[in-house]
């Protein structure tokens, strides 16, 4: 259904927003002072509720024509305060993990994560970097714990977050510190253009994948920002370039929250996508980044191939 021409595909991230308003699933978060009065098993019991709801979430996607979806990074609660292998019911979350994972590959679906903007790899602060190497080593783990391939196909995306006066050196920590990474989180790491000028564009982030061979995630939205001297096509190409043939790539997609309120930041994403995205003719799978997520997708879809869609 959600599938179209030119084997374009269209995905969603984290939230699924026809299941949570019916309230038959969401992700379940604590404060860090309920964490640290409950402690980790507390969180973990947490988790196993968050990947039950998970697996109603592919289980809705597929129904629904969805094959490719963004995880919550926020499924075990806390997780770099702890290792996952001393939790009491590690057993029972694995198992919870493994049947998500058993479903989606049994469907083809593509998962993928996007860490937060506190995963700091180019970081001067060796503790950011020791934190952010944990954090990545926790999504890495969850993928396992899934059975998801160590490519690319499931993704683990994240920026640089920083230049701290030195673009050039901070791409160098950059590979100094992917190489501290375990297999499971340097197999699927992808790094995504910026929307800051004096950030990372496509261009500027050839020099990392050219250093150690990660792909470019396409951002159409952060390069009208950042376009490093180059065309949207020609950015596209360029990021699409750094993926193997056997891969298709991900590309993210939104756009200004201004169109619907002139005084929001103009690098905050809109509820809904309301321009055609122009993937000219590449076989791509595109992360709708907007606000009303599965309602977005299916908006656009009733939009531009003018189909009346029925949700089950």
């Amino acid at each position: 259904m959600i599938e179209r021409e030119n084997q374009v595909r269209y995905g969603y991230a984290c939230v699924c927003m026809s299941l949570q308003r019916l309230n038959e699933a969401k992700c379940r978060g604590i404060q860090k002072k309920t964490f640290l009065a409950e402690g980790p098993n507390y969180a973990a019991n947490l988790a196993i509720e968050n990947a039950k709801d998970l697996l109603k979430i592919i289980k809705w996607n597929e129904a629904n024509g969805f094959t490719f979806f963004r995880m919550s990074s926020e499924l075990i609660p806390w997780a770099s305060e702890f290792d996952l292998e001393d939790l009491i019911r590690y057993d029972t979350l694995y198992k919870s993990f493994e049947m998500v994972g058993d479903y989606a590959k049994a469907h083809n679906h593509r998962l993928t994560f996007h860490p937060g903007p506190f995963n700091v790899l180019v970081s001067e602060n060796d503790n950011v970097v020791e934190r952010t190497i944990k954090d990545l080593t926790n999504h890495g783990e969850i993928m396992d714990m899934m059975g998801l391939s160590r490519t690319p196909f499931n993704k683990i995306n994240i920026h640089c977050n920083g230049v701290y006066g030195n673009k050039q050196a901070a791409m160098d920590r950059f590979c100094r510190n992917f190489e501290r990474l375990p297999e499971s989180v340097q197999t699927r790491l992808t790094v995504e253009n910026d929307d800051k000028a004096s950030m990372y564009s496509v261009k500027d982030l050839m020099y990392i994948h050219e250093r150690i061979g990660i792909p470019i995630v396409f951002d159409y939205f952060h390069h009208t920002f950042n376009t490093g001297g180059l065309t949207e096509k020609e950015a596209l190409e360029l990021a699409m370039s750094t993926w193997s043939d056997d891969i298709v790539p991900v590309v993210h997609y939104s756009e200004s929250r201004r169109i619907e309120d002139p005084k929001a930041k103009s690098t905050a994403h809109s509820d809904y996508i309301y321009d055609e995205i122009y993937t000219y003719g590449y076989n791509l799978d595109v992360m709708v980044e907007a606000k009303m997520k599965d309602y977005a997708v299916i908006n656009y879809i009733e939009k531009y191939y003018k189909l009346d869609l029925e949700l089950s």
